[in-house]
This record gives C-alpha cells, sequence and structure tokens, in this order.
C-alpha cells in the first residue's frame, strides 16, 4: 500500500494513519473498528492512541446507533483545520513538481541546457 502525501510528510504513525483516514473519508463517520481497518492498523494500536486523539479534539463522536457509537474527524478544531491546509498544500505542491516534469520532458531539458 503507497502511502499519501500525508503519511510521507508526517510518517505513518498510527495517529497520523488515523487521521489520514479520517482527512480522505471526511464525509463519512466509522466505529472505531472500521476507523482501526481503514488506517490499516490493529485495533489495540487504536486503542492506545485514541485518548490522545480525542484529548486534541481531532476526533469527535457523531451519533450512536445502537450500542456502536461512530466518530469523524473534528472539522472546527483549529488543530484539524491546520492539518487539512498543511494537506492541500502537499497536493498543491506535488501537483507543481508533476506539472514541471511534464513541461520539462528530457528533449526539452537537453534545449534548455543547450540554450545556457
Amino acid at each position: 500500500m503507497e502511502n499519501s502525501l500525508f503519511l510521507e510528510f508526517f510518517g505513518a504513525t498510527p495517529q497520523f494513519r488515523v487521521i489520514d483516514f479520517l482527512l480522505e473519508n471526511r464525509l463519512g463517520d466509522f466505529t472505531k473498528t472500521e476507523i482501526a481497518k481503514g488506517a490499516g492498523i490493529s485495533w489495540a494500536s487504536l486503542f492506545n492512541h485514541w485518548e490522545t486523539l480525542e484529548k486534541a479534539k481531532i476526533v469527535k463522536l457523531t451519533r450512536t446507533v445502537g450500542r456502536a457509537k461512530l466518530y469523524k474527524l473534528n472539522e472546527s478544531s483549529p488543530v484539524v483545520q491546520k492539518l487539512k491546509a498543511i494537506e492541500v498544500a502537499l497536493i498543491k505542491q506535488a501537483a507543481e513538481a508533476n506539472e514541471m516534469k511534464a513541461v520539462i520532458t528530457p528533449k526539452r531539458a537537453h534545449q534548455a541546457v543547450a540554450a545556457i
């Protein structure tokens, strides 16, 4: 599984895997089991880091269905807003780098160097 730009930048720790999963799935809400599976971490690992995510107000409880509690990214958290801004900046930077690669083909790169 290839890491996202977000995980390449921050590292693929369990906490950042959870945040990355929730960033990529902003419209949904999930049980802890679904979050662990979607983030590619064990349930035990999620359990070890969950309290930190709740205390930092990165995740929030959205609803309860029967005995299942569903959570999502806390979009109103200043920390989450900054993480989203970093994600957008990383995507823009990667897009610009890819655009430059497309513009400077090997032939054009040779021509550009020859013109100098």
